[in-house]
């Protein structure tokens, strides 16, 4: 399912849907469709409750397509393992072991990695060439991919968790995308991975008192 604006006449990104946030004690009116800024869930837009689309402000509807999902609950046990034990030896900031951690409790389930959208990289299967990979699932990728750009040594650096330890610095709005989404996709490859070590997650920077940024590096 994925939703559709009808004023719009397209389907919406997740980050054009805006509601109030399904999560017990937080009600926050303006979550995102992908993440909730006020507690820091992740979300999927079907879950929010009085759906408007942020370009126009009208009620969206769902509709059902078919998508390609992430199977986490299979990665359950070497997520947690990997999370168990790098939080401590990477040392994680106490707020990206707080996020990370009320993810999991609320139960890894599976997560869609497809959208009904023009812009994106396009999906290399014929059932699902007029789709695009969610930005979250390849965006991440791209950490390796503009390596292998700079070097063709990039195993030496993506494959070498032996002798190479990765840190990485962020907002806390993108914190379980590189805890949890991003080491599970190198973990369910199989392969030896260079998973990242540590964590560094600031809070948002305020600008005018209003307007806030988030950066990810």
């Amino acid at each position: 399912m994925q939703v559709y604006c009808e004023t719009c006449q397209r389907f919406l990104a997740d980050r054009l849907v805006e509601s109030t946030c399904p999560t017990l004690d937080c009600n926050y009116d303006s979550a995102r469709g992908d993440q909730c800024e006020k507690c820091g869930k992740l979300l999927n837009p079907t879950e929010l409750k009085d759906l408007r689309c942020k370009v126009c402000q009208s009620t969206p509807q769902i509709r059902d397509t078919d998508h390609l999902f992430r199977e986490l609950p299979l990665l359950k046990d070497k997520l947690e393992e990997y999370i168990n034990n790098m939080s401590i030896a990477g040392c994680w900031s106490q707020n990206a072991i707080q996020a990370t951690y009320a993810w999991i409790k609320e139960g890894v389930r599976s997560r869609c990695i497809t959208r009904d959208l023009k812009w994106g990289v396009p999906v290399p299967h014929e059932k699902y060439k007029d789709k695009v990979f969610y930005v979250w699932f390849d965006a991440p990728i791209g950490y390796v991919s503009i390596t292998a750009c700079y070097t063709p040594e990039w195993e030496k650096w993506w494959k070498n968790p032996e002798n190479v330890d990765l840190y990485q610095f962020m907002g806390k709005d993108n914190v379980s995308f590189h805890t949890v989404m991003f080491p599970s996709t190198l973990i369910g490859t199989g392969e030896n991975w260079t998973l990242m070590k540590s964590i560094s997650v600031t809070k948002y920077l305020n600008y005018e008192a209003s307007t806030r940024y988030s950066l990810a590096v």
